[in-house]
């Protein structure tokens, strides 16, 4: 079966967090309460954004996007984790694993790109305020985001491909709650030296040119602040970047974490744990993150939230 480009399984069986049914029972309450709340806080960041004409500016469009982007990126998982357990099915079809990794690595390379971009208009806002406004024009903002869009398609087709194109003989079962790459190309009986390549190579460098952008962004950016004279100056410059510290940690703690080790060092619990923080938790909490700091966005949630009250 060795070199073939025929598969011999056509669905895998995922394994989930937990075989017990009262832990399973549990679990399903967490992540549809987690969901939920993923849903509806990127949903009321993107109805303020939309609304309020003051949040229409290059930093809170990105936001915007951040938002929907999470929103997707949560659901390609969590969704069929709550279906599985509702069906009381465990099982996915091999095209609809394939369909499932396509989308989460889309969406985490829009995540990943997003983040950056993010980082350089807070570089831009603090070390050359008066340049801003003809610096991030709204099209260079709209280039940005559907440059990371294309970039993000093509690298989620190119690894797609590349695991289409491998065989899977006997074992078909996936100990995690979604189709993860690591874990499928442990299962592949096929020669997986070039997908492993490809991942710590053309992978590495979608994932660590945007976070040499961020560190480089932050680190321009804390000299500049460390040059205001004002501690109040200081304080609300670091204010504003604190938030998005926060996510981008997170973030790419957990993929640095699960994706850029030898097959050979992972540990399923392991993995299992890292990709909930980055697949679940942080969708979650982005929208906390982002508004908890922010008045103008506190403002325009209470003002959006009042306008549906109202209307109904």
């Amino acid at each position: 079966m060795k070199g073939t480009n025929q598969s011999s399984v056509s669905e895998f069986l995922l394994l989930g967090l937990s075989r017990q049914p009262q832990q399973q029972q549990i679990l399903f309450l967490l992540f549809l309460i987690m969901y939920l709340a993923t849903v509806l806080g990127n949903l009321l960041i993107i109805l303020a954004i939309g609304t309020d004409s003051r949040l229409h500016t290059p930093m809170y469009f990105f936001l915007s996007n951040l938002s929907f982007v999470d929103v997707c990126f949560s659901s390609t998982t969590v969704l069929k984790v709550l279906a599985n357990h509702i069906l009381e099915s465990q099982t996915i079809s091999f095209s609809g694993c394939l369909t499932q990794m396509y989308f989460l690595f889309m969406f985490v390379d829009m995540d990943n790109f997003l983040l950056a971009v993010m980082a350089y208009d807070r570089y831009v806002a603090i070390c050359h305020p008066l340049h801003y406004t003809t610096k991030m024009t709204h099209q260079l903002c709209v280039l940005m985001v559907v440059g990371s869009w294309v970039v993000a398609s093509l690298n989620a087709l190119l690894h797609t491909l590349l695991m289409a194109r491998l065989s899977f003989c006997a074992d078909n079962t996936i100990p995690h709650f979604f189709c993860d790459i690591t874990p499928l190309l442990k299962l592949s009986c096929s020669d997986t030296h070039l997908n492993e390549l490809m991942i710590l190579t053309e992978g590495a460098v979608i994932m660590v040119t945007p976070f040499v952008c961020i560190l480089v962004s932050y680190t321009c950016i804390t000299s500049a602040v460390l040059r205001v004279s004002s501690p109040r100056g200081r304080w609300k410059a670091f204010s504003t970047c604190s938030s998005h510290l926060a996510v981008v940690s997170l973030f790419y703690g957990t993929i640095i974490a699960v994706y850029f080790n030898p097959l050979s060092a992972h540990s399923s619990e392991k993995d299992t744990a890292a990709t909930v923080l980055y697949t679940v938790v942080t969708p979650m909490l982005n929208p906390f993150i982002y508004s908890l700091r922010n008045r103008d966005l506190k403002g325009a949630l209470r003002k959006a939230v009042h306008k549906k009250m109202l209307s109904f």
